[in-house]
């Protein structure tokens, strides 16, 4: 529990998902919270109103990261930042370039200006697994490959699997953050740039900073809209809804799913971590699951089990085949260790999106799928 009489810390983009969470996680721990988040209509709808379920004890400012006036004010007697706030969505990115540079890049490139004019004592970064693009990979005989991408011709004859330069198929390992960077996509080219301003800065200045590579993070109040942040939502929805799930490739991309309340934790730990200062961490599950997986658990979970995912043999731009976390980094500088179990994650997730259905169709539903965990709220 924290003590101190420590000013407010800064959530930017702290009505979001993620960081919606971590306010209640930081309240609960004794911390002050204010948020700078601009509510945006596709998320938050026409009216841009705070979410309900953020905490009520959490100040929030209407307001654009690229705002120096509006960062100005949220910047008041705060000595810590927590910056989440970007535009996210990977295919999305690769046509609505300006967006994502704009908000991701430049917003960031405000809020690190305005810092100079109100320095802080610790700055903590989400950024992406996106950053690495393909993960680490290696050959049957041994040899690593930091640096895989496929080809669209590959893809578009369906050959899914990476391959080395001489064509031979190559294996999945866990991704350290030692990996070399190789954004695929807007969105990941945005978040490397968020990473190197912030750690440049950071360091010419004085700043203590911290990155954390959040990988797929799911859990309650996640949107459905973006279909790169939501996946798993949008699974359980269709799912309830007698709608089967729609698998790209042939479902066997492998990612590492991560429960919210884990990923909030680790902000926490990040901050409370005095070894934190200057490190890049990994925040995941350290297991990969394949999306064919994912969608025959939420069938038992749903009891859809009838329900046979559709395989559709089609890629898409921008997607990459096999990424998961080595986490090593994360568990002996943070102390941070996944609580929160898969099969645990999607049933409070399915409880959720259950409820989430009834409301929009305005009938009762239980808040709880049977045999549901009590996950903190």
């Amino acid at each position: 529990m924290h003590t101190d009489t420590s000013p407010t810390i800064l959530i930017t983009g702290g009505a979001g998902f993620i960081g919606s969470h971590l306010a209640t996680e930081l309240l609960q721990h004794g911390y002050g919270v204010r948020i700078l988040d601009n509510l945006t209509p596709r998320v938050h709808g026409p009216e841009r109103h705070r979410p309900n379920h953020l905490d009520r004890r959490a100040k929030v400012i209407v307001g654009d990261i690229r705002d120096p006036h509006q960062l100005e004010e949220a910047l008041e007697e705060v000595d810590t930042v927590i910056h989440l706030a970007a535009v996210v969505g990977e295919r999305s990115s690769m046509y609505r370039i300006e967006k994502y540079m704009s908000v991701n890049t430049a917003g960031t490139a405000v809020l690190l200006e305005a810092l100079l004019d109100h320095p802080i004592k610790r700055l903590i970064v989400a950024s992406s697994s996106a950053v690495y693009g393909e993960g680490l990979y290696c050959s049957y005989n041994g040899t690593v490959y930091p640096k895989i991408r496929r080809s669209r011709d590959q893809v578009a004859r369906g050959d899914w699997e990476p391959r080395s330069p001489d064509g031979e198929v190559i294996y999945p390992l866990p991704t350290p953050e030692t990996k070399e960077a190789s954004p695929l996509s807007v969105y990941a080219i945005s978040k490397y740039d968020q990473e190197e301003m912030c750690r440049l800065i950071g360091e010419s200045y004085g700043i203590p900073t911290t990155i954390l590579r959040l990988f797929s993070v799911y859990g309650p109040h996640q949107g459905y809209a973006n279909p790169y942040s939501g996946v798993l939502t949008e699974y359980a929805s269709r799912l309830l809804q007698g709608t089967p799930v729609r698998l790209f490739e042939d479902g066997y991309q492998q990612r590492d799913f991560v429960n919210v309340y884990d990923a909030v934790r680790a902000f926490r730990l990040a901050l409370e971590s005095p070894g934190a200062a200057g490190g890049t961490f990994n925040i995941g599950s350290g297991r990969p699951y394949t999306f064919k997986t994912i969608a025959d658990l939420l069938g038992t979970i749903t009891r859809r089990q009838h329900l046979a995912p559709e395989v559709t043999g089609t890629g898409r731009t921008g997607d990459i085949r096999h990424c998961f976390a080595d986490i090593g980094r994360a568990r002996e500088v943070l102390g941070y260790e996944p609580e929160i179990s898969l099969e645990a994650g999607l049933l409070d997730l399915v409880a959720w999106v259950k409820a989430e259905i009834a409301e929009r169709r305005k009938v009762p539903a239980p808040v709880e799928v049977p045999g549901s965990p009590r996950l903190r709220v």
